[in-house]
């Protein structure tokens, strides 16, 4: 699932003859408008060429509210968004200034949004918030910490992340302070937003917006008793790559986030998707092709290749989004110990399958499909 070689972002767009590329897309997109249709049934999708057209639409270009369903047409807005760039075609540097404003955090210049994490925060209103930390707002729980719903004053919902409170491990410290500074570079509509932090003590608090609907893994187990729709899958998959689109490509410094996987990606009510938890995220190099540092992540998504020469860069982010593609076609975990040794690691079960022609694979997806609908 690696990209080919290179230092280069995967994700990285360019248009080196000015708007030629946008425009052979447009043309491309007008001519294909009439034959695009809708697929109906229990669950409501979009045809193969309309899914892989709306990978080129910014989230900021999509109504929050619509998810895939018949009035959604990728091409359509495609179409809409091109046009609306016509005025940079005149130039090499116009197109790269308004491609990168597609990714551009919304209204960070608007005086009617502060800049993450600058709200400031005291012990006694957190606690107020969070009901001095009570069991029953607990919402989450990882390795560096525990996540609780809070309610500030204004009634704004909050999601606060409490670091534990171990003094003899000095990587908790690191990472609290290394999460904070990269959540105070990065603002998108697809990352989950920073509103501030508080060291006081010998608390550790991270204080985030709160993402109602849990989180994508939750979903994958029908937690809730309902299964995602495949029209669902597609439009988190596109969110989750304008997310490491951004965090790569059109942040202020590119970032590595170093653990995407699906109990990281949080659910709106409908079912619009945020990358959360930086606690390992890694400035990228701006002047190398990687960086070398310790192995951080999680089993299943990490990248082969940095696990053989701790040597990160953006292509691992990639591989852990591939592993999160195919969980969300197939609904597997990443390692799944009680399988047979084939089909225990997921990333080497579809590569067994692909090696086999895919008879395996589109065997074992149409089994899966009966038993969901």
């Amino acid at each position: 699932m690696r990209s080919g070689s290179g230092g280069a972002s995967p994700w990285r767009r360019s248009d080196p003859g000015g708007s030629g590329e946008l425009s052979r897309v447009s043309v491309a997109t007008t001519a294909s408008s009439a034959s695009e249709r809708s697929v109906s049934g229990a669950g409501r999708g979009v045809s193969f060429l309309d899914a892989f057209r709306s990978c080129f639409v910014p989230p900021e270009a999509r109504s929050p509210e619509t998810s895939m369903s018949d009035d959604f047409h990728p091409s359509h807005q495609l179409s809409h968004l091109v046009s609306s760039q016509g005025s940079n075609s005149g130039s090499t540097f116009g197109s790269k200034r308004s491609i990168k404003g597609m990714y551009s955090p919304m209204h960070r210049n608007s005086s009617e949004r502060e800049m993450p994490g600058s709200t400031k925060f005291s012990l006694p209103q957190i606690q107020k918030a969070t009901k001095n930390f009570s069991p029953n707002l607990k919402i989450g729980q990882g390795g560096s910490g525990t996540v609780y719903k809070g309610q500030l004053a204004d009634g704004t919902l909050v999601a606060v992340k409490r670091a534990k409170k171990n003094v003899y491990d000095k990587h908790m410290g690191r990472e609290f302070w290394n999460e904070i500074e990269t959540l105070q570079r990065i603002e998108h509509l697809n990352l989950v937003r920073f509103h501030g932090y508080l060291e006081f003590g010998g608390e550790q608090l991270i204080i985030v917006e709160y993402v109602p609907n849990g989180n994508l893994r939750e979903h994958l187990d029908c937690v809730n008793g309902k299964v995602l729709e495949f029209s669902q899958r597609l439009e988190i998959a596109i969110d989750v790559a304008h997310a490491i689109t951004y965090l790569h490509t059109y942040s202020d410094h590119p970032v590595i986030h170093r653990d995407i996987k699906s109990s990281n990606i949080l659910l709106m009510n409908n079912f619009r998707a945020k990358v959360a938890d930086f606690g390992f995220a890694k400035l990228a190099p701006t002047d190398a092709s990687h960086v070398s540092t310790q192995v951080k992540g999680t089993a299943g998504y990490l990248d082969p290749e940095y696990l053989r020469t701790y040597q990160l860069n953006e292509k691992s982010d990639v591989y852990s989004f591939g592993v999160l593609l195919v969980e969300l076609v197939t609904g597997r975990r990443p390692i799944e110990p009680k399988r047979s040794i084939i089909e225990r690691v997921t990333a080497k079960w579809v590569s067994f399958c692909q090696s086999r022609q895919c008879t395996y694979l589109h065997h074992h997806w149409f089994q899966y499909l009966m038993k969901q609908w």
